[in-house]
């Protein structure tokens, strides 16, 4: 079930535009579908404003939202920000320590801990600040860390340091990597499985994605994922 927080005008070139949802409407919504479907576990992506994180953070303490996987969308893979520092600062504050999992990217990962991350060392590092700030699991990832020949992610559960790593993928076709990868973890998690395991297995599918999307060519820009995965399709 969603609850659409921004329509977005895109396309495989960029985005050409975004009309925000108000605050308001988006907690009816929210409403609409806890007082009736209920859910197991929530993943949040784009909120595009301080009001809308708030909105999002109220209403999860509302419903005592207790699987709440969030990916704190604030700054893109090219590192330019997608959140005023405003709404940054309220999402570190409000949304952050409601996380069951978070998957910043490193970029957002400096952000929210105040340090650049430019080696893994680091990225472990932050991924520890990071749960200290109220975070059960953390996800650091690595895809764009400097001098790490592999796609190396680091999971931290407040015990233990796992790094899950991959082999990097040579395609252009990566739109919404981000997304798919903690929607993955949300659904696993809703599943009943454990953080790491559904990390692991995020990590395994959004792998077998990119390595499907070289073939998968919509667009003149950077397309999406192949979410047909091993479905036969002519495009």
């Amino acid at each position: 079930m969603s609850a659409i927080t921004a329509l977005t005008a895109q396309n495989t070139l960029g985005v050409q535009g975004i009309f925000e949802i108000s605050p308001e409407f988006i907690g009816k919504q929210i409403d609409s579908i806890m007082n009736d479907m209920g859910a197991d576990a929530w993943k949040s992506g784009m909120l595009a404003n301080a009001e809308i994180i708030k909105m999002v953070a109220q209403k999860a303490k509302e419903y005592n939202i207790d699987k709440f996987i969030i990916d704190p969308v604030m700054v893109a893979r090219s590192g330019d920000s997608l959140l005023k520092k405003s709404a940054q600062e309220i999402l570190i504050k409000e949304l952050l320590p409601l996380a069951y999992v978070i998957t910043p990217n490193h970029y957002e990962a400096e952000v929210i801990v105040g340090n650049k991350i430019e080696n893994l060392e680091e990225a472990k590092n932050a991924a520890q600040s990071i749960y200290k700030m109220g975070a059960q699991n953390v996800v650091v990832k690595g895809g764009h860390i400097p001098g790490i020949k592999d796609a190396i992610d680091v999971f931290f559960d407040g015990t233990s340091i796992t790094e899950i790593s991959a082999p990097r993928i040579k395609t252009k076709n990566t739109h919404g990597t981000g997304c798919t990868y903690a929607s993955t973890i949300a659904a696993e998690i809703a599943k009943g499985n454990e953080p790491l395991k559904a990390v692991q297995t995020a990590k395994d599918y959004l792998t077998e994605l990119l390595r499907s999307s070289t073939e998968f060519k919509i667009g003149g820009g950077h397309g999406p994922l192949n979410h047909f995965l091993g479905w036969k399709m002519s495009l």
